[in-house]
């Protein structure tokens, strides 16, 4: 078996870099040739004639088709792979909007393959170019790439749950203030619409801005019950939920909303102290990890120390 060095492999990677550019640079010169009578007639039909204006128009030979043939397929089953190993696109919708994330799935998809490239380039540079991997075998020099290709992908994905994670947290921590400025304003004399208008445009917090979204469809012609309802299924955050379900139907059977909307400030005020009560105990059984394999070993060894010397000189 022939082995590659890592200049050798630098030398392969920077010819094919050179072959590439040299091809765009050939694709970038105009073809040479005799003209056609097509083409010597289109200048004087260029004012009444499409085709004639589309034929004077400077044509190159460009790869990307030749390119994208091979390489769109290879993406299309990578991203496929992706998504039966890590969730669904519905997953991944469901993810980026609990984000706050612009993005679609076949973008974050996308992402989740160049991540996933990005890191079997490096593996794969440093298991050529490293004198502590050449004395690996040849099988583990192989896997330690595609581990790392498998590690870049799980990565995107874990950070976008992440981002979610934290978002739906501070939809959480910012929802018993927004159900009581929705009572208040309510109680006021304000229509529910007005109340939500006036929290996405004093507010500066996340659920602000997905009642913003609430007020730019309804704005747009969608009737409020709808697009709460839209809320609601995209956000998929229970206390929400909650909230919206109580508050589209107080709508439709004309109850009043400021006492729905004030038991659902105190429900969710509950809910963050049972949150904040849960998080304490969890943290509290985190701080013995320390204390019972470092602090409580040291303190023992400090105890027993000193004697076990006396008892080892008076021997």
């Amino acid at each position: 078996m022939v082995s590659v060095t890592g200049t050798a492999a630098l030398a392969i990677a920077a010819g094919a870099v050179l072959g590439l550019g040299l091809w765009l640079l050939a694709a970038s010169v105009p073809r040479l040739g005799r003209p056609r009578l097509m083409q010597r007639v289109a200048p004087y039909l260029a004012d009444v004639s499409d085709e004639a204006r589309a034929s004077l128009v400077r044509r190159t030979a460009d790869p990307a088709p030749v390119l994208g043939v091979v390489a769109v397929p290879l993406a299309r089953r990578a991203r496929a792979l992706l998504g039966q190993l890590l969730g669904g696109d519905e997953v991944v919708r469901r993810r980026l909007r609990q984000a706050g994330s612009a993005g679609d799935a076949d973008r974050f998809r996308g992402e989740q393959l160049a991540w996933s490239v990005g890191a079997f380039c490096v593996a794969s540079v440093v298991m050529v170019v490293a004198p502590a991997a050449q004395s690996l075998p040849v099988p583990a020099r192989v896997m330690v790439p595609v581990l790392a290709a498998v590690l870049g992908a799980t990565l995107r994905d874990w950070l976008l749950q992440r981002a979610a994670r934290r978002r739906l947290e501070r939809i959480s921590a910012e929802l018993p203030t927004v159900l009581e400025f929705l009572t208040l304003s309510l109680t006021a004399g304000e229509g529910i619409l007005d109340a939500i208008r006036r929290v996405a445009r004093t507010g500066h917090g996340e659920l602000a801005a997905e009642f913003a979204g609430v007020v730019a469809a309804v704005g747009a012609g969608v009737p409020l019950p709808v697009a709460l309802r839209r809320l609601r299924d995209e956000l998929g955050h229970p206390a929400v939920a909650r909230a919206l379900d109580q508050v589209i139907g107080a709508l439709d059977r004309g109850a009043p909303l400021a006492s729905v909307l004030a038991a659902q400030a105190g429900d969710a005020r509950e809910a963050a102290k049972r949150t904040i009560i849960e998080l304490a105990g969890r943290k509290e059984i985190a701080m013995l990890v320390p204390l019972i394999f470092l602090i409580l070993p040291i303190t023992i060894a400090f105890a027993l120390f000193p004697g076990y010397v006396v008892l080892q000189a008076g021997l």
